[in-house]
């Protein structure tokens, strides 16, 4: 009995623990992380279902090759719009062409000081970036549409979950019957 819930728990906390994972962006057999980067900022890339070598290219990095089961790191490049979605494609050795969205962060306000003749005397002046949507909110996570992973695993879990809750529920009962 001890080991039967000792097993469930461990499913359960396994589950947790893949729910948060951080935020990566896959799209059939291609795969980055992370999928909003500053400019000047690194990116994983992989192909897990790539046979062979992979491509990836985008207008913000350099042309990368990802050997066959693992993964490559690109630079953005420094002059990458802020608040901008480029579309990175890749090519699969043996496999089918596919494409994720990369999105660059946007600005945010930084002080910055700076001297006059006096040494006694600091100006400090600070950068302020508009936004250009409003905040999204009541969307839930339903920005990006439907993902037939994540629908998947999501009722994968709710019917564990479910399921768990009625073995001990009736393991519970014949306990009182006996």
């Amino acid at each position: 009995m001890r080991a039967i819930r000792a097993a469930s728990a461990a499913l359960l906390g396994a589950a947790a623990l893949a729910l948060t994972t951080p935020a990566a962006a896959q799209q059939g057999d291609f795969l980055i992380n992370p999928t909003t980067v500053q400019p000047g900022g690194r990116i994983t890339l992989s192909a897990p279902g790539c046979p062979g070598t992979a491509m990836a290219s985008a207008g913000v990095f350099d042309t990368v090759t990802i050997p066959a089961g693992g993964s490559a790191t690109a630079t953005v490049d420094w002059d990458a719009r802020r608040g901008a979605v480029y579309t990175v494609n890749f090519t699969c050795a043996g496999g089918s062409p596919g494409s994720v969205d990369l999105r660059i962060a946007m600005a945010t306000a930084t002080p910055t000081t700076k001297s006059t003749a006096a040494p006694t005397v600091t100006r400090t002046a600070t950068a302020t970036v508009a936004p250009t949507r409003g905040a999204r909110g009541g969307l839930g996570g339903s920005v990006g549409g439907w993902h037939t992973g994540q629908l998947a695993l999501g009722t994968g879990l709710v019917v564990a979950a479910a399921t768990g809750v009625i073995v001990v529920m009736r393991r519970r009962a014949e306990n009182r019957r006996h």
